[in-house]
């Protein structure tokens, strides 16, 4: 083949390619249906994926993937009982407190790093209630009153244990943080009251 022939051949097929672009989306008429599309795998996987939903099963059979019987969703949620993984299972019921205070042991030392960990969650989820010195004086106290002094003489007597359990389940009218604090930031703010705000 010539390099004429070669260049002629080039020139046809790159007509060819930009004529049947149409750039012009005025002249693109209105489909009531989509288009025909290629290799749909490619853009949908054939497998459930929770972050993906094609539900139009009519016009795109092949990237269909709905989970059937799940409400039209995707995403499974954990099956009852489910510890994700990393994550201790806590074994003492709500009304063990005797038992937290005898038998937890803080799974992390009070370094330095820890206890100023502990203090930033101290002041995000517990001063409001308790002062951040610990001694019930929180601005939500002067609304209900009754928050616990932290500093008190009953309270200097338990553990940590006593403490991350409180925090766990909730006591009184102070409800529970499990939902809103990872178990080792329960145990930061459990040793941030013990070894600073008791010690003051």
């Amino acid at each position: 083949m010539t390099m004429k022939t070669f260049n002629i051949a080039a020139a046809i097929v790159f007509a060819a390619t930009v004529s049947s672009c149409n750039h012009n989306f005025d002249q693109i008429p209105v489909h009531e249906s989509p288009r025909n599309e290629y290799a749909p795998n490619m853009y949908v996987s054939e497998a459930y994926e929770p972050v993906t939903l094609v539900e139009d099963k009519e016009h795109f059979p092949e990237a269909y993937n709905v989970m059937p019987y799940n409400n039209g969703s995707n995403l499974r949620m954990p099956v009852p009982g489910t510890i994700k993984r990393g994550a201790v299972p806590y074994h003492i019921t709500k009304d063990s407190l005797a038992q937290a205070n005898a038998t937890l042991v803080s799974p992390i030392a009070p370094t330095e790093e820890v206890l100023s960990e502990g203090q930033v969650l101290f002041n995000r989820f517990c001063s409001h209630c308790h002062g951040e010195g610990g001694e019930g004086d929180g601005p939500v106290n002067d609304k209900l009153q009754g928050v616990a002094n932290l500093k008190s003489g009953t309270l200097k007597a338990v553990n940590a244990g006593h403490i991350f359990h409180v925090i766990t389940y909730g006591k009184g009218r102070m409800l529970q943080h499990a939902s809103q604090l990872e178990p080792l930031e329960r145990w930061k703010i459990s040793l941030y009251v013990k070894e600073v705000l008791q010690k003051k």
